[in-house]
């Protein structure tokens, strides 16, 4: 009886990473701001948003919400930290356009709603729509591996895929 409640939790090692919101796959390496393109903050891949609505792509805690609401941190139950950034220069609309609907310490599963956004705002304010998602920590990684599919749907696609 006691060894299940005293039975070291095995670590989860490997996480599927699904798409954060619909929309199209486009390779890091094509979005217009070197901050990304040239993989300074990590390595991942970007969507091109179709909706404006943000969920949860793996299981695991919501460890920032920026006070803008224009990005999200994730650490998935891998350790696996991940950034998602919604456009590109949207930190400059200062929240305009942007609810969040979880806060930091926030458990999370996949498909949980995370941000909400105007497309038409982003669209119409700022450099870009694409939406990074960046593995932040990825020199702690083994392996991040990048989903060949183009168009993606929100919770049900996998984009990358990691291992610690």
């Amino acid at each position: 009886m006691f060894k299940k409640m005293f039975k070291k939790k095995e670590e989860v090692t490997d996480v599927s990473i699904h798409a954060p919101v619909n929309g199209i796959l486009i390779s890091l390496e094509d979005v217009p701001d070197p901050v990304f393109s040239q993989k300074m903050m990590g390595n991942g891949i970007a969507v091109k948003p179709t909706d404006g609505v943000i969920v949860a792509l793996v299981e695991g805690k919501v460890i920032q919400v920026f006070p803008t609401k224009h990005a999200i941190g994730i650490k998935a139950v891998n350790g696996a930290e991940i950034l998602i950034h919604i456009g590109l220069d949207t930190v400059n609309l200062e929240g305009e356009g942007f609810i969040a609907h979880v806060q930091e310490g926030n458990s999370i599963k996949v498909g949980d709603k995370l941000i909400t956004f105007d497309l038409d705002i982003i669209s119409e304010k700022t450099k870009s729509i694409l939406t990074p998602v960046i593995i932040t920590n990825t020199d702690d990684m083994e392996v991040i591996r990048l989903s060949e599919i183009k168009k993606v749907t929100a919770a049900q696609d996998e984009i990358l895929f990691v291992s610690k």
